[in-house]
């Protein structure tokens, strides 16, 4: 009974999955970053940065970047969807596109936004775009590979004998 109902939500999931990215719905999530970045507060760089996370159950949550006089205390747009979601109870993430407007590079996210993605798994899709709204893709665990995921924290340790 356990694995016919591992199976068949296994199946579900799948189907979700390919529902929410679909081809209308990545460009959705695109569009939203790029409507993201106009909210960002970035005053000292003018490095606007705008991000749109799909959560699993199909709600999309947006980011921007928000700098700060004290530089380290900024929080970058990537941060600032993911700190959103999970503050209205979201935990797992399907994608997340990422827009900026530099005019011929794509927007990838910094280290720090590397490792708070890979957190939250790393077998999701990140759409790094352009300013004309096309995009790379890749997998969080992609991004950052060999990376410290709170599995890390569950790994055997040597023993401190004395």
């Amino acid at each position: 009974m356990l694995a016919q109902c591992s199976e068949h939500c296994a199946h579900i999931f799948h189907s979700f999955r390919e529902n929410v990215t679909d081809s209308s719905k990545i460009q959705e999530l695109i569009k939203l970053s790029h409507e993201a970045k106009s909210y960002a507060y970035a005053p000292y760089s003018d490095f606007k940065v705008g991000a749109a996370l799909l959560c699993s159950d199909g709600t999309i949550s947006t980011g921007c970047n928000v700098e700060n006089a004290v530089y380290p205390l900024g929080i970058c747009a990537e941060r600032t969807a993911i700190v959103k979601a999970v503050s209205e109870g979201h935990r797992k993430f399907l994608a997340i596109a990422i827009a900026s407007d530099m005019k011929d590079a794509i927007i990838s996210p910094c280290g720090s936004c590397r490792q708070t993605l890979i957190e939250f798994g790393t077998e999701w899709d990140v759409y790094m775009t352009k300013s004309d709204m096309t995009y790379e893709v890749m997998k969080t665990g992609e991004l950052l590979p060999h990376s410290f995921t709170p599995d890390s924290l569950n790994s055997e340790k040597i023993s401190n004998a004395h």
